[in-house]
């Protein structure tokens, strides 16, 4: 993939987090529903990783992952400084490290539509109950989608991990901090910091990412289960 098509295929993904973000910010009821979910989710991974969560050697990645990939924020000061320099982490940063952000676009993309989509199928009272958010997964689908968010999910913890692994990428990614923040990818840079350094000090990380897909794919095939 070229450069170029490097570039369009992370504004598609960044435009349709924008298309989202736009709906809500025009229905107040949505964004309240959708952040109900949000909620939810958050909750619901912290039951299904509690061991994960506190275990002193699994804590912080696990951790990791809910606040960057399944947390309740708004990742619009992210998202915008994406959209504006582009461009600018493709000409700077490695291939891997572009093919981790177009992940990260992608997953934030499908999890922001999916997230729409369910806030639209729930009209009781909030907080959700179990049963209404089973009900929305239901009534959303998209089998396909959510297979392929938690692929995502897995694809960026493979990412940080061979970061880890390979003194090489390590080495690069330290040299980049100064010219990443002078570019105003100060975020970014974080992000990537602490996802190396998270990972590597966990004694398997190969195990730690195997779970989290385990797990996700089991609670999505209960969730597409009437009960």
């Amino acid at each position: 993939m070229s450069p170029q098509d490097r570039i369009q295929v992370i504004l598609d993904f960044l435009q349709t987090v924008e298309n989202e973000r736009q709906a809500r910010g025009k229905d107040t009821e949505l964004a309240r529903r959708a952040r109900a979910v949000r909620d939810y989710q958050a909750a619901r991974f912290r039951l299904t990783y509690a061991d994960l969560l506190a275990s002193p050697d699994t804590r912080a990645a696990a951790e990791f992952f809910l606040n960057e990939l399944y947390g309740t924020q708004d990742f619009l000061e992210r998202d915008q400084q994406f959209q504006r320099i582009v461009p600018t982490i493709v000409r700077l940063f490695s291939a891997e490290v572009v093919d981790t952000v177009t992940l990260l676009a992608e997953l934030h993309a499908l999890s922001e539509t999916l997230d729409s989509r369910m806030a639209r199928c729930i009209c009781g009272a909030l907080p959700l109950t179990a049963m209404d958010y089973g009900q929305a997964w239901r009534s959303v689908g998209g089998a396909d989608l959510r297979e392929r968010q938690i692929t995502c999910v897995g694809k960026v913890g493979q990412s940080l991990i061979r970061y880890t692994t390979h003194p090489a990428l390590g080495r690069a990614l330290r040299l980049m901090r100064l010219p990443a923040r002078a570019a105003g990818l100060r975020d970014l840079q974080t992000f990537l910091e602490r996802g190396f350094d998270i990972f590597g000090a966990l004694s398997n990380p190969q195990a730690f990412i195997a779970t989290v897909l385990e797990r996700e794919r089991q609670v999505a095939r209960d969730l597409f289960v009437e009960p």
